[in-house]
C-alpha cells in the first residue's frame, strides 16, 4: 500500500504506476492546484514556511503540542524547490482519469481541495471516497482514529 497526503497525493498519482502498490490511499490530495488567472502559484506554498507556531495552532486547534512540533520541523526542513517543480505539471488538468490500482480518497470535512462535484467525478472514475467528519486538511493529525476508521474494510 502507498499513501500520499496533499502534495504527496499528487506525487503518488504521478508515481503509482511505477510503484505498483496493491492499493493506494490519497489523503485530501492536491490534484487541482490551479488558482486564479495566473494558475498555480508556488509562492503560496512557500509562504507557509514563515507561518508562526501560533498561527499554525490557530488553523489546527485540535493538534497536540507534539503535532505542532512535528509540523513546524517538517516545514522547516521542507525543500521549497519542490513547489516550484510542480509548475510544469499543474498547468494542465491533474484529475486522474482512472485509478491505476484500487484507490481510496480520504477527504477532509469540508475539503478545500476536492469539492462535492469533484468527489462525484472521482467516484464516477472508479475511486472509492470516504470523508472524515470534522477533520481538516491534515486528516491524520486532526483525527487519527477517524482517518484509520476510514481505512476499515477497504483493504
Amino acid at each position: 500500500m502507498a499513501v500520499g497526503h496533499s502534495l504527496g497525493g499528487l506525487a503518488l498519482l504521478r508515481a503509482v504506476e511505477r510503484l505498483a502498490p496493491a492499493r493506494a490511499v490519497y489523503s485530501d490530495p492536491a490534484w487541482h492546484l490551479r488558482r486564479g488567472p495566473d494558475g498555480y502559484v508556488p509562492e503560496l506554498f512557500v509562504r507557509g514556511k514563515s507561518l508562526s507556531r501560533d498561527l499554525v495552532k490557530g488553523f489546527n486547534p485540535r493538534w497536540s503540542d507534539e503535532d505542532l512540533d512535528t509540523e513546524m520541523e517538517s516545514v522547516r526542513v521542507w525543500d521549497e524547490r519542490s513547489a516550484y517543480g510542480l509548475v510544469d505539471v499543474t498547468g494542465t488538468d491533474m484529475w486522474p482519469l482512472r485509478p491505476a490500482v484500487p484507490s481510496l480518497v480520504t477527504l477532509a470535512d469540508p475539503s478545500l481541495l476536492i469539492s462535492a462535484d469533484d468527489a462525484k467525478m472521482l467516484e464516477g472514475r472508479g475511486f472509492a471516497l470516504r470523508t472524515v467528519a470534522g477533520a481538516g486538511h491534515t486528516i491524520h493529525r486532526d483525527d487519527f482514529d477517524g482517518f484509520m476508521s476510514a481505512l476499515d474494510g477497504w483493504f
